[in-house]
């Protein structure tokens, strides 16, 4: 049977764990607002936006903005053959280093294409550019070993001047060199020629170190460890050191451990649970095919070569974090941190498993590679779930709001896993200001969560600096809304919503429900969904629902009571007792009061404690503002006692 080549098992590995739902995922996190700056705004806007953070790296988006258009699926194939390649580019360096030892270049590149401890890959936009710089280093120490200095110089430069997560990573270089040097049995002959090799690269970096301290010196996170030990050494020797002996779990073993999530059928469905049965099945089958017909030396005398390589990977991965006081997390965002530490990890996970017996350090391997592609499909699920909640949020927005007055603040709950409200505010503006190319920003979007400094009082200026352009607004050109899928996206009401215990304390809206505004939003259609949110979805309940609630706004009760003559006769339901509220209070408008009523306890069956007191607030709205007759007066009658409202 043919061999199948290491470079194509690896790409199989990256489609299998990454690929599988790309024509489903979309753009997260950090993805938003810089696309939303480098397409929208410019290129200008793209260089502003860098000015204070890594000037050099903003080149390479200029490069790859050019090529790429502003669509989720070129980015998500683009950024998985960089995160491919630099697996390739691994395997390459490995099997240089260790020529007799193949399959164990192939598990170390495995390990390292599969690593449980990141789980972005799909914020692609932003990622892609991660694993170019990678690239480049890795790159770099692959033509260092064919000895080509010149160009290795370069690549090594564009790691070193584009960011700082594999800065100092490049202090690993004299050791790779040390390792390629067999042919020097002398260790003081061995140990000179490291040196001689080592030179231009050292005095690059040492280049870049002056550059840093010298010339750009922007602390990016806004921490000096070296003021902090002036002002309490004690303290901060131990807060370093605690923070790196827990970075290192974090990324090791904690990572790893991750595998074992498996998936819950009640939660993720049949279908992804058999997929992932499938993923894993296949990805554990490639593994084994993949070792086919590649030589391995089973020595016992380089093992512990590897991990030591392994160790010092790892704690040169670590200062650009340590040093600024950046915890490390497997969760989501800072996980990012991972990055610098992926290859030691790799490297010391496929070090030890030298040291297990044959049959089962290959049992072991397989079983943690096919593990990891499946972790990493779960969450390539939990993304693409994500990005439907993230397209239904801004189909139903726009269907409430056709139109936002400019310098309109939006606040939201945060419920979205992998946006934050500065991804969302980005996409605020390319739906709602598509036409606007200046420094300027019409809109922005807050989770009030994460705005500890915003004041939920009125008549608050509120001014937003998003470094490529500025927002100028106050806190009483608002409008809240609370999402909480499956649930309906809804426009918060000042009356009825500041008391409505059904919204989560932790989110604050209850208290910025006073600050929102429906005047704000404009019958007129100003909005433009950008073709990557795709086709309309089917008008069900949650369409009636916004459509409705706008001609409330309107005040066009026929038209309120005829969506939801059509709404109550679909196969779909509200989510969300206070859905049924628009429409209680169309058929109060247009005299229906028998549906008035019956909607009225329908909401109150589903909770009685939190729904009841806030359909006592509607009715008491409905009798001030439905003409006082006979009828009306029976009704409300009926309806203060059926709901024990208070006199």
């Amino acid at each position: 049977m043919k061999r199948l080549h290491p470079s194509l098992t690896l790409l199989i590995a990256a489609i299998l764990a990454y690929g599988l739902l790309i024509p489903q995922l979309g753009f997260y996190w950090d993805d938003l607002p810089m696309s939303w700056i480098r397409y929208q705004l410019g290129a200008d806007a793209m260089t502003r936006y860098f000015s204070t953070n890594r000037p050099v790296w903003a080149l390479l988006y200029q490069v790859t903005t050019r090529i790429l258009p502003h669509v989720p699926i070129y980015w998500q194939i683009f950024a998985l053959l960089w995160r491919w390649l630099g697996a390739v580019m691994l395997w390459a360096i490995v099997k240089k280093l260790f020529p007799k030892r193949e399959k164990f270049a192939l598990t170390l590149s495995l390990l390292f294409l599969l690593y449980p401890g990141f789980n972005q890959q799909w914020a692609s936009y932003l990622y892609s550019h991660f694993f170019i710089v990678l690239f480049f280093f890795l790159f770099s120490l692959f033509l260092m070993l064919h000895g080509k200095t010149i160009p290795a110089l370069i690549f090594s430069a564009l790691n070193l001047w584009m960011m700082e997560y594999f800065f100092v990573l490049e202090l690993i270089r004299p050791f790779i060199i040390w390792t390629s040097l067999e042919d020097s049995p002398a260790p003081k002959e061995r140990f000179a020629r490291t040196l001689k090799l080592w030179a231009p690269y050292l005095a690059v970096f040492a280049l870049a170190v002056f550059s840093r301290i010298f010339i750009f010196n922007n602390q990016i996170y806004g921490f000096s460890i070296k003021d902090e030990i002036v002002k309490a050494p004690v303290e901060t020797v131990t807060l370093l050191l605690r923070n790196i002996f827990t970075s290192l779990w974090t990324v090791t073993g904690a990572a790893w451990a991750l595998v074992f999530q498996f998936p819950n059928p009640s939660v993720d469905g049949p279908r992804i649970t058999l997929i992932y049965v499938v993923v894993i099945s296949v990805a554990a089958g490639l593994v084994m095919f993949g070792w086919r017909n590649q030589a391995q030396v089973e020595e016992r005398s380089g093992q512990w070569w590897v991990v030591a390589l392994g160790v010092v990977m790892l704690f040169l991965g670590g200062p650009p974090f340590w040093l600024a006081n950046v915890p490390v997390s497997l969760g989501f965002p800072a996980n990012r941190a991972t990055l610098s530490f992926l290859l030691g990890v790799s490297f010391i996970f496929a070090g030890l498993l030298e040291f297990i017996p044959t049959k089962i350090k290959y049992a072991v391997a397989v079983a943690f590679i096919a593990l990891a592609a499946g972790r990493q499909f779960l969450w390539a699920n939990e993304f693409r779930r994500d990005w439907v909640y993230q397209k239904n949020l801004f189909w139903q927005m726009t269907w409430r709001a056709p139109g936002l007055e400019k310098h309109t603040m939006v606040l939201l709950n945060e419920n979205l896993e992998y946006y934050a409200d500065n991804s969302l505010g980005a996409a605020l503006n390319w739906v709602y200001a598509p036409d606007n190319h200046t420094d300027v920003v019409d809109y922005v979007l807050f989770y009030p969560t994460n705005r500890i400094d915003l004041s939920l009082k009125p008549n608050t200026p509120v001014n937003y600096d998003l470094l490529a352009g500025k927002f100028e607004g106050n806190t009483s050109q608002a409008v809240v809304f609370y999402y909480s899928p499956p649930r309906c996206l809804r426009l918060l009401d000042p009356e009825i919503d500041a008391e409505n215990r059904l919204i989560p304390d932790d989110t604050f809206l209850r208290e910025a429900a006073t600050l929102s505004s429906a005047s704000r939003i404009l019958s007129k259609p100003t909005a433009r969904m950008p073709k990557v949110y795709g086709p309309e979805p089917a008008h069900g309940w949650c369409y009636y629902f916004q459509k409705a609630d706008l001609a409330r706004q309107m005040g066009d009760w026929e038209t309120v009571t005829r969506l939801g003559d059509v709404a109550f006769a679909l196969d779909d339901y509200p989510n969300d007792p206070l859905e049924r509220f628009v429409f209680i209070e169309g058929y109060a408008h247009t005299t229906d009061w028998e549906k008035a009523v019956e909607l009225s306890m329908d909401s109150y069956a589903v909770s009685r404690k939190f729904t009841g007191p806030l359909l006592c607030k509607l009715w008491n709205r409905i009798a001030s503002e439905t003409e006082n007759t006979p009828e009306q007066n029976v009704t409300l009658d009926v309806v203060q006692s059926k709901l024990e409202c208070s006199p």
